[in-house]
Formats: C-alpha cells, sequence, structure tokens
C-alpha cells in the first residue's frame, strides 16, 4: 500500500538529497513526487510504498521529522481505484 507524506522543509543546500536518501535508506520506493517552493521553504508531497510488509509509514515519519530542517510531516494513505 502507498502513503503520501507531506513535508515543509528549508530549502537548504542538499535539504531534497538527504530525504530521499533517508528514505530509501529505511527501505521505501518513491512512487511519485510533488514539490513546490514557498519563499524559503518547500512542500513536498512524496508518495511511498515499503519494500517489504514489515515497513512502517509510522517510524518513517518520525524519521524523517527529526531531518534537519523539516518543519511538518503529515502521511496519508493513497486509496488506489482497482
Amino acid at each position: 500500500m502507498s502513503n503520501t507524506i507531506h513535508i515543509q522543509i528549508d530549502r537548504a543546500d542538499g535539504s531534497l538529497q538527504r530525504l530521499i536518501g533517508l528514505v530509501e535508506r529505511r527501505g521505501f520506493h518513491i512512487d511519485g513526487m510533488n514539490m513546490a517552493d514557498e519563499g524559503g521553504t518547500r512542500r513536498i508531497a512524496l508518495t511511498v510504498r515499503g519494500r517489504d510488509a514489515g515497513r512502517s509509514i509510522d517510524n518513517l515519519g518520525c524519521q524523517i521529522d527529526r531531518l534537519f530542517g523539516v518543519r511538518r510531516i503529515e502521511a496519508t494513505p493513497v486509496i488506489s481505484a482497482a
């Protein structure tokens, strides 16, 4: 199952690279990403899914929240129309 994580992060050198690296190291695939710059911050909607059933979106959210420059995070499940 995919989840969309909404993140507000400072527009600093390497901030996007740190975010993507963390998501991949924690065992998640990135299925999609939307970004919008707002002054000194960047809003990111990141759609992710775990590589296996043992991956917790809540743990990933806590880890992202601890990244330098992250101001807000919210995760919502993606409901697929199948």
